[in-house]
Formats: C-alpha cells, structure tokens, sequence
C-alpha cells in the first residue's frame, strides 16, 4: 500500500503540471530523488518533520532554477532535457559520495514505522488531489488548459505564461520531493542508483497517461491497476521486467493516447442513439 500511494501521489503531482500543459516530463525521479537524498544526509542533524521541509523548500528552489531555465522549451527538447536533468543529479550526488564523503551510499535510522509512512503519503495524496481540483475549477486552470491548446494565444489573451507554467512546475516539483523524502526511511539504506531509478519517471508517466492526465480522477485511476500489474510482473517476469514494460508504454500511447476515461466517454457516446431532426411536413 506504501507504494502504491506514492505512485498515486506522484501521478498526481506529475499530472498538475503535464496534463493540462502537454509538457512531458521525464524529471519526476529527480525531484524525487532529491527528497529521498535529503532525508538520508540530513537524518542525524535534523528533527523528522523538520526534514520534510527542508527536502520541500530544497525541491522548490531546484525547480523555480530548472523552470527559469528550461520552460521556454518545447516538445522533445523538454523532454530531452528533463530526462538528462535526472540523469545529471545523479552522476553529481554519485560523485560528491564517491571523491568527497568517501561512501557511495548513506544509512537512514529514523523513529518512523510503516503505519506513519502510509498515514504520511495518504495526507499527501489527499492534499494533491484537493489542489489539483481546486486548480481545475479556478481561473488558473482555464488558463492552462489555453496553455496547452495554444501558448500564441494564451499570450494573446493576456495569460502570464512564463509565471502560470513555473508556479505549476513548483509545485508538481514540491509534491514529487516530499514522496521520495517521506518514502526514504522506509528503505533504511539509500544510495544514488536507488534514489535517481529511472523507472520512477517512466511508471508514473504511464499511468498518468494510462488513467487520462487531463482528468481528476485519471492518474489514481492509472496508478493502482498498473502498480499492481508491475509488482506481479516484476515479481513472476523479473527478466522481462523492462520488456513488457515498454510494450505497455507502447500500447497506452498508440490505444489509449488520451487515457482510458476518455476512451470509456467516446465509448458510451457511440452507442447513444442519435437525435434526428424533425421531419418538416408542406
């Protein structure tokens, strides 16, 4: 259940800023990442609910840098990039364990049970949800969803793109950093292969995807089936893991490109019957 929250909450996060945007990002991991990393360098120096903040305002101001510099991109090089963003976290927190603290990994002993983590993720999927549909019902969210239609007419319109696309970015950020962080004790020993999984980004891509990100209900409805789907793969396939991994990612993308509630919406409304129009008698 511990995973299968903080994959909920990650699709959350992810969709807050991609779905309505269109803006597909490969940094999920990073952020989490950087939760994760903080919880396990700061574990002995710091209080646990202290450490939550710190990893949180940490995420933030990694975010606001990489949204200043990169939200003027587009398309694959948005994609392109935030990949390689994760990618160039890791290889820098490998680097600084390896020739600066002499260890390529850190312990993490903390008074957190099972049952904390679990109440923890759940009081932040809960609080996700309830912004992403706030956001959904305010002006900010008309505004984005203008964004991802068309940003010439966003502009047009008088929407404020840069600001309105890095706040989101923020915040989706905030959320995926206090998943890893919370998450972290639960490992007792976190290193960055571990912590900077490429896989992380790659699941919840795909089951936002799966359950619609343009949707409220898309990514819980995308992130448990396949949860549950990867932890029966990878426990009975786990050579075949990252195959069919793949090939799932394939298929959503190709059958189901806008999600599987609006595959069931399209659905329904071919099989309601058609209104014709009255026939006009001379």
């Amino acid at each position: 259940m511990i995973g299968m929250l903080g994959y909920v909450a990650l699709a959350i996060g992810w969709a807050l800023f991609s779905g309505p945007t269109r803006y597909v990002s490969l940094a999920t991991v990073a952020f989490f990442g950087i939760g994760a990393y903080t919880c396990a360098v700061f574990s002995e120096v710091l209080a646990y609910p202290l450490l939550l903040l710190v990893a949180g305002l940490i995420g933030l101001g990694v975010a606001l840098v990489v949204g200043l510099a990169t939200l003027r991109l587009a398309g694959v090089y948005f994609v392109i990039f935030t990949f390689g963003l994760a990618e160039l976290i890791r290889q820098l927190v490998t680097w600084y364990e390896v020739n600066i603290t002499g260890t390529l990994g850190r312990y993490i002993f903390l008074p957190v049970t099972p049952e904390g983590i679990y109440w923890q993720l759940l009081a932040l999927t809960a609080a996700a949800f309830a912004m992403s549909w706030a956001i959904s019902r305010s002006r900010l969210g008309l505004a984005l969803k203008v964004i991802g239609e068309d940003e010439v007419v966003a502009s047009h319109s008088g929407i404020d793109i840069a600001r309105v696309k890095l706040g989101l970015f923020a915040l989706s950020a905030v959320i995926m950093t206090l998943v890893g962080a919370i998450q972290a004790p639960r490992w007792t020993y976190v290193e960055p292969s571990i912590a900077f999984n490429p896989t992380v980004s790659f699941l919840t891509l795909i089951m936002a995807l799966l359950g619609g990100a343009n949707r409220l209900m898309g990514p819980i409805l995308g992130a448990v089936p396949l949860f549950l789907l990867f932890e029966w793969l990878s426990a009975n396939f786990p050579n075949h893991y990252s195959i069919i991994l793949g090939l799932i990612f394939i298929t959503i993308v190709f059958v189901l490109p806008n999600g599987v509630l609006d595959f069931i919406e399209k659905g329904w409304a071919r099989r309601l019957p058609v209104a014709k129009p009255a026939e006009v008698h001379k």
